[in-house]
């Protein structure tokens, strides 16, 4: 059998809202092969959020057990974990959340620059990066000079450059008009057929549905979705996120 890219086991997670404790992630396992292209959708509230943040190692589990690449990551420390994060996950999100007075090729550099990559090699793979998501003719502008479809693909250029593992993206088209978004969702399809291994969450069905495999989420529980090996994944969520 190979072994999957993530593979998570009795994931549980509370929240304090106030003075009360909502139970966030409830004995969670989700299975997710190398080269899949997964979306996962459910409305606010949902839990969606929470499983993102626990599988890009933004949060942790109280408790459960989460491998990655082979590696259990759910116990290891902050700098082990912010090491991982930087080598072997990208992250995009709603808002493109680049810096405004850094070029589109700097912006993308950022992630090299935290792992102490050389100016030289960080110059040629954000270049390359950006030459992947066809904006290399647009390597010196300012975001402020960029589209919001142009932004968000920097974002994605930014994920690509460290070659991560897993791309994680947390409602990546919302921001987006129909025609924009389609083209972003065109991109991570295109990226998916190369071998990369992307996760959608979103609150859009249709969005969820461009992927190959689409998890709904709904009142505490996986209602569609199966694992790789036609296993039904139960996902008992309620977050306020």
């Amino acid at each position: 059998m190979i072994e999957p890219l993530v593979l998570a086991t009795g994931l549980n997670k509370r929240h304090q809202v106030g003075g009360t404790t909502v139970q966030a992630l409830s004995n969670v396992s989700l299975h997710i092969a190398r080269g899949e292209f997964i979306g996962v959708v459910g409305r606010s509230g949902s839990g969606k959020s929470t499983l993102m943040s626990i599988l890009g190692l933004l949060d942790r589990p109280d408790s459960g057990r989460y491998f990655l690449n082979g590696q259990e990551v759910a116990e290891l420390g902050e700098d082990a974990r912010a090491s991982i994060r930087n080598r072997e996950i990208g992250f995009v999100f709603q808002a493109a959340t680049l810096l405004s007075r850094s070029s589109a090729l700097e912006n993308v550099e950022m992630p090299l620059s935290y792992a102490r990559v050389g100016a030289a090699e960080r110059q040629r793979r954000a270049h390359a990066a950006l030459d992947r998501v066809g904006l290399s003719h647009r390597a010196q502008h300012w975001p402020s000079q960029l589209s919001g479809g142009e932004q968000q693909r920097v974002a994605i250029a930014r994920a690509l450059v460290n070659d991560p593992v897993l791309i994680l993206a947390d409602e990546p088209t919302g921001a987006l008009d129909s025609k924009t978004a389609d083209s972003v969702l065109s991109l991570f399809e295109e990226l998916n057929k190369e071998g990369r291994t992307i996760v959608v969450v979103t609150h859009a069905m249709d969005v969820a549905e461009r992927a190959q495999r689409c998890i709904t989420i709904l009142d505490g529980q996986i209602i569609k979705g199966q694992d790789d090996s036609n296993r039904p994944v139960m996902l008992a969520v309620s977050d306020p996120t």
